[in-house]
């Protein structure tokens, strides 16, 4: 009878269930989704990763396209004598320098979630099923506190722990990242400052230099070409005066 079918039937497929009211029971179908292939699912994650990986290359030529803007911007300021001006750009040069560099690190950080979960999925073969993997989950923390991809970063971070390949995510107590960032970047303000300006300055100082050697040249030549005016003065004073006595 349905009766006994029941429980065999509910250890075989979850998807039947019993249901009914007053005691009375009866067996309904349950459309459950249907389990996803680890292969799908890692094909899937790789894309994602691929694709935030190709938004933070477009944020960092953004951002390197501007840096070359700001360096000019400082020359200007600097041929104009405006040091307050050029320190307050090179501070956010250092500051858009910094981005980058984080944002190349996570690039890097995607590229290895990539490479651990198709390894992942190859043990999984194995094995039968996905592993946990404290590797991902150390990088897929870190990850999610990027703002540029912090939104497609948490949506996969919960679908990998449906599968069981990590852990929760646990918010961790904010750092002074912030402050930190203000201490380097007054330390490499001067640096940036001395790193643009440096062939201005050497220009500047080569000029004065080539100013007054050119001009002492054209000293020399016009006090020779006085002297040679002179002489020839001199000489036809001279043939004059031989002149008269010979008469």
């Amino acid at each position: 009878s349905a009766a006994l079918l029941r429980p065999l039937l509910s250890a075989l497929s979850p998807e039947y269930t019993t249901a009914g009211a007053g005691g009375a029971r009866a067996m309904v179908w349950t459309p459950w989704a249907k389990p996803v292939d680890p292969k799908e699912q890692v094909r899937k994650w790789k894309a994602d990763l691929r694709a935030e990986g190709r938004k933070l290359d477009r944020q960092i030529r953004h951002i390197q396209a501007e840096e070359v803007k700001v360096k000019k911007s400082i020359k200007e300021a600097a041929k104009r004598g405006d040091t307050s001006s050029a320190k307050v750009m090179a501070k956010e040069l250092v500051r858009s320098r910094k981005v980058v560099n984080r944002l190349m690190m996570s690039k890097v950080q995607l590229n290895s979630v990539a490479m651990q979960m198709q390894e992942n999925y190859a043990q999984s073969k194995v094995m039968g099923h996905m592993q946990k993997s404290a590797n991902i989950m150390r990088v897929m923390n870190n990850l999610v506190k990027l703002p540029e991809i912090a939104e497609t970063m948490q949506s996969l971070s919960k679908e990998m722990v449906k599968a069981g390949v990590i852990e929760e995510l646990v918010d961790d107590v904010m750092d002074n990242d912030e402050e930190e960032l203000e201490e380097e970047v007054e330390e490499e303000v001067d640096k940036v400052l001395a790193e643009i300006t440096s062939d201005l300055f050497e220009k500047a100082g080569s000029v004065p230099v080539q100013q007054v050697q050119h001009s002492q040249a054209q000293q020399q030549a016009a006090q020779e070409e006085e002297e040679e005016e002179d002489g020839e003065e001199l000489a036809a004073m001279q043939a004059r005066l031989e002149s008269l006595k010979a008469t």
